[in-house]
């Protein structure tokens, strides 16, 4: 189970959910139906589905998340669980997820799991991070960990951007109707002059958890000066994020 600060989340990161309002209009969300909410963070785009007048259930794999998230919206139901290993059986209209699934590393288990989930004719909606995202931070990451001593192991990557034919490619072997599926360049801004610092201890702790404190501080402060010479601008930093949006039909069960 991951270990996440919720309430970092929500102060400097909500455009994790701001972004996924293109997703959402795709989903198209009806009243009453049955929708799951996919990795759903502290809640916030579960809220806007309950908004819409659907029964929306909210799970995500982080306790501290949850916890956040019920805090906020007490008449929504969350659950902690773990994408792979879902215990549905064909109850959902939809399913939806923003900015999660390329946490998982176990795309084919994921994808059986997410269309177990759905009725005959029910709908897959996401978005997550695609080929090529943030490799700009990346790249960077990697090169300052090996400067500092630390080799880097290409199965520790933390996360999984997948090609358009790779991630429909995978839909379609799992059964799914691949009906959508577009790869975006969406320059993402992260304000401020500890913006970046930020991302990176939300987002990037695996590149330095085995480091020693001393040699994380140098690591933050390597990163941080390398990457300002080309994405900082204007008391901002702009972030290569390439988002995969995709949409798929259960056609059989």
């Amino acid at each position: 189970m991951k270990q996440w600060d919720a309430k970092l989340y929500d102060h400097a990161h909500r455009f994790v959910s701001e972004y996924g309002q293109s997703a959402l209009a795709l989903l198209n969300p009806q009243p009453n139906e049955f929708i799951l909410d996919l990795g759903c963070g502290t809640g916030d785009m579960t809220q806007q589905l309950y908004e819409q007048k659907v029964k929306v259930v909210g799970i995500d794999n982080s306790k501290q998340m949850i916890m956040q998230a019920k805090e906020k919206y007490p008449d929504i139901h969350f659950e902690i669980k773990d994408i792979l290993e879902l215990d549905y059986d064909s109850q959902f209209d939809a399913v939806f997820s923003n900015a999660v699934l390329h946490w998982i590393k176990q795309p084919r288990q994921a994808l059986k799991q997410i269309y177990a989930s759905l009725k005959t004719g029910g709908r897959f909606v996401a978005e997550f991070g695609g080929q090529d995202n943030v490799q700009k931070v990346t790249n960077c990451l990697i090169q300052t960990r090996k400067e500092l001593g630390y080799a880097f192991d290409e199965s520790s990557f933390p996360w999984y951007f997948p090609s358009i034919g790779n991630y429909t490619s995978l839909m379609e072997h799992v059964g799914f109707k691949v009906v959508y599926a577009t790869l975006i360049d969406r320059p993402t801004q992260l304000k401020g002059d500890d913006g970046l610092r930020n991302w990176l201890t939300m987002f990037a702790k695996h590149f330095y958890t085995d480091m020693s404190d001393q040699d994380k501080k140098e690591m933050l402060s390597r990163v941080q000066e390398t990457l300002s010479q080309e994405i900082f601008h204007n008391n901002e930093w702009i972030v290569d994020y390439k988002r995969l949006r995709i949409k798929g039909i259960k056609v059989k069960t």
